[in-house]
Formats: structure tokens, C-alpha cells, sequence
């Protein structure tokens, strides 16, 4: 979705499709990505890079571009734009820096783009103003400052709260279902907290087929309260709600 934003700013958006599955190549292909066969070859092509992807696999596919940039002799900048930690950031940064390569700190807030409000790309580090060129291409870009942590630490405590509270409610219905007190639950709800009932069955309603991707996040989250001193425990369980959804027949 960001690929095809920016195609539509007048970019060119290149990828390396590389082992990817069927299901990804159909999605670039229909949002007109350009496919390179390897990523020495995509990176000299490449004037900046953005890692969009799933937080579990962010250091694998940093660690992946960082052996290409040392093996081509390419190395443009790095945004890694995933929902990762600020030590995680930070282990990123240091592998890409090792490639020769500047490295962006980012944090993405919203949506895909094309659906509604743009998503908001906050970012951070000494060259975190590369990514103001793409301002207003279907996203905003939000320069928080020179320390890399600083846009990653602000993904976390945000999604702490939007995806650890789904999770929560997730929790609430499934425990009134096992007690069998659904509909009671829910008539108390429209009469009392009507806005709050509608946003949990909106919110909802989506997340087993998203919450394979959510189990990392809710890991990374887990060592962000850790390191900032703060108990771990609350997202820890959500990381078991949301494999409770992963094994559902939904």
C-alpha cells in the first residue's frame, strides 16, 4: 500500500521478491512495485530504503540487507519502519551502520494509506529529514528528533495501548462466552458504554486474521515496559490471546 502511494507521487518503487510467496508477488505486482532478482541489485538501484514488514522478521531482513550492502558495495540509507522496540531499533542500526549504510529510526501510526487519514511515519536519527521527501505521497512524515529509540519507543507505546486493549477486550468476550453470558454482557454495554461496545466489536472483528503478525509486536512491547521498568506482564498476555487466535478455525 505504501509502495503504490508512492509510485502514485511520481517515485520509482523497487523491491526483491526473492523466496517471497505467491501472495506477495500478486500484491506488488497489482500495486505496480517492480520486482529486481536480488537485493545487491535492488540496492543499487535504490536511493533510500524502507523495511516495511511483519516485527518478528525486521532484524532477519536487516540482517539480510546488511550482507548484500557489504557484498555489492551498495549501501543507501536504511528506514526501518517496523514495529520493533528501541533496543531492537538500536541492534539494527548498529548492523546497518556496520554496512556502511545511514540508518532511519521509524514508527508507522494508522492505516494502510488509501483508506481514510494517511498514516503517520514518525522517525528519528541524524538523517531521519531523507524521509521528509516523502511527505504528503499517501503518508505524513514526523521527524521526532537525532536519537535512534525515539520513533520506535513512541510505535510501542502506542500500539501497547490500541493492540494491548484489543486484546483485553478480546479476552472479556471470550471469558463471558465460556460463562455464557454473551448477550448479557453485550445488552449491559449498549445501555451503559454503547460508544466503547461498538468500537470493541468493530476493533475485533479483525484480529484472527491479523494476529500472527500481532504476536511480535506484543514481544517487542513486552521488552520495551521491561526496559523502561515497567511490568511486561500485561502484554505478555496478550501475546496468548492472540495465539489463542492464530489456532481458531477463524
Amino acid at each position: 500500500a505504501v509502495g503504490r502511494e508512492l509510485l502514485a507521487g511520481g517515485l520509482s518503487v523497487i523491491t526483491c521478491l526473492k523466496g517471497r510467496s505467491d501472495l506477495t508477488r500478486n500484491f506488488a505486482q497489482r500495486a505496480g512495485i517492480r520486482d529486481t532478482p536480488n537485493l545487491g541489485e535492488m540496492l543499487s538501484e535504490a536511493d533510500l530504503v524502507l523495511s516495511i514488514g511483519p516485527p518478528a522478521k525486521a532484524v532477519e531482513m536487516a540482517s539480510a540487507v546488511a550482507r548484500a550492502m557489504s557484498d555489492s558495495g551498495h549501501a543507501p540509507p536504511y528506514a526501518d519502519c517496523n514495529a520493533v522496540s528501541p533496543a531492537t531499533a538500536r541492534r539494527i542500526g548498529d548492523e546497518i551502520a556496520r554496512a556502511g549504510s545511514d540508518f532511519i529510526d521509524g514508527g508507522i501510526i494508522g492505516p494502510p494509506p488509501g483508506k481514510g487519514a494517511p498514516p503517520r511515519f514518525y522517525v528519528s536519527g541524524e538523517r531521519a529529514s531523507l524521509m521528509s521527501e516523502l511527505d504528503g505521497m499517501g503518508i505524513r512524515v514526523r521527524p521526532i528528533g537525532e536519537e535512534i529509540g525515539r520513533a520506535s519507543g513512541l510505535k510501542m507505546c502506542y500500539a501497547s495501548m490500541t493492540k494491548g486493549t484489543l486484546a483485553l477486550q478480546t479476552a472479556v468476550f471470550t471469558t463471558a462466552e465460556a460463562l455464557g453470558l454473551t448477550a448479557v454482557l453485550r445488552a449491559e454495554l449498549m445501555e451503559s458504554r454503547e460508544a466503547l461496545y461498538n468500537q470493541i466489536e468493530t476493533g475485533t472483528r479483525r484480529l484472527p486474521s491479523v494476529s500472527a503478525r500481532f504476536i511480535g509486536e506484543m514481544e517487542e512491547i513486552a521488552a520495551t515496559y521491561a526496559a523502561a521498568g515497567v511490568t511486561p506482564k500485561f502484554h505478555q498476555g496478550a501475546i496468548d490471546v492472540y495465539r489463542l487466535l492464530v489456532s481458531t478455525p477463524l
